[in-house]
């Protein structure tokens, strides 16, 4: 069976949905899910995971994601992006390339963010951005994110002047919204900002040099195999033959190397644990004084059981 991650190149204009939905008819499999939305406007980066591997995007979604985007100050939409309505023009000819950098430098770090009105997180058991659409107003409440780069590559000015495009460049936690930044620069800024694109070129370890478009999925399905993508999203742990037999039936083993430190895997990141054949066997996590497989992933647990069984026979004759 057909498991693995396949990093697309992420068409505008299309859903996350859609491109699922396409990969199923590729792969042939209606199990195939993704690690982070990424909004019809955006391109670049999205993760599949196919069969097996749907149970390694928990731990993607998690990790820190890049983007090159550009912001246009002078006019805010309803929606903090480009598909939305203008609600407001100022003139931002007055802004200069020193206050976008300090406005830049303010949003840089550990900050609150309060996420766009018409984004997917829910109120009352129901979608912000259906409430918005229906004409009610809605302020979510602010979340922690963390910026740790937020790079200005440029300043071309639109509109006669009277609006100011600003390329950037957003290394940033999960949980982040890139057009809520470009929201806030703008009103830190006194002239309103909206996002008027967006690529993302990262998401933790798939970059977009292993992305291929749709069209070329079409052409050669491209996939990531379970075991090498593990081993890039996670902390590993090669297996002795004993030990591999203990995982592939669930059971404890000794903790890894780095028990007891920071680094130590737990169940929020655990260890990738590989056969000595490099097959991906299990996700380990410790605690205390062992290991404990948070996921198995063998496929021949019954294959061992009846050879141990075999052995055992052989044994008694």
């Amino acid at each position: 069976m057909l498991s693995g991650l396949v990093i697309v190149d992420k068409p505008q204009g299309w859903t996350s949905h859609d491109v699922v939905g396409r990969m199923r008819r590729l792969a042939g499999t209606r199990k195939v899910g993704h690690a982070g939305t990424l909004d019809p406007m955006a391109t670049g980066v999205l993760v599949l995971g196919i069969n097996k591997a749907t149970r390694l995007l928990t731990y993607i979604v998690g990790t820190s994601k890049t983007y090159t985007a550009t912001i246009r100050l002078g006019e805010s939409t309803v929606t903090d992006d480009a598909e939305g309505d203008v609600t407001a023009v100022h003139s931002a000819a007055a802004v200069t390339a020193e206050a976008v950098r300090a406005g830049v430098a303010d949003l840089t770090g550990e900050i609150a963010q309060v996420p766009s009105s018409v984004s997917a997180i829910k109120v009352n058991g129901e979608r912000a951005y259906a409430r918005v659409r229906s004409g009610e107003e809605v302020t979510l409440a602010a979340r922690p994110v963390t910026i740790h780069r937020f790079e200005v590559h440029g300043l071309r000015p639109v509109r006669d002047g009277e609006a100011l495009d600003v390329d950037v460049t957003v290394e940033c936690s999960s949980g982040t919204y890139i057009r809520a930044l470009a929201r806030d620069l703008g009103n830190t800024l006194g002239v309103g900002g909206h996002l008027t694109a967006l690529r993302r070129t990262r998401v933790g370890p798939y970059t977009l040099d292993q992305a291929r478009t749709l069209e070329e999925l079409a052409e050669e399905l491209d996939v990531l195999e379970m075991s090498t993508a593990a081993r890039a999203l996670m902390p590993n742990r090669e297996l002795s033959d004993e030990e591999t037999t203990e995982i592939s039936f669930g059971r404890r083993i000794a903790p890894g190397p780095s028990a007891g430190t920071p680094d130590a895997p737990t169940a929020e990141m655990p260890a990738a644990a590989f056969a000595p054949d490099g097959t991906l066997v299990a996700l380990l996590a410790d605690s205390g004084s062992y290991a404990k497989p948070v996921l198995v992933f063998a496929p021949d647990n019954e294959k061992r059981a009846a050879k141990q069984s075999t052995a055992e026979q052989q044994a008694d004759q």
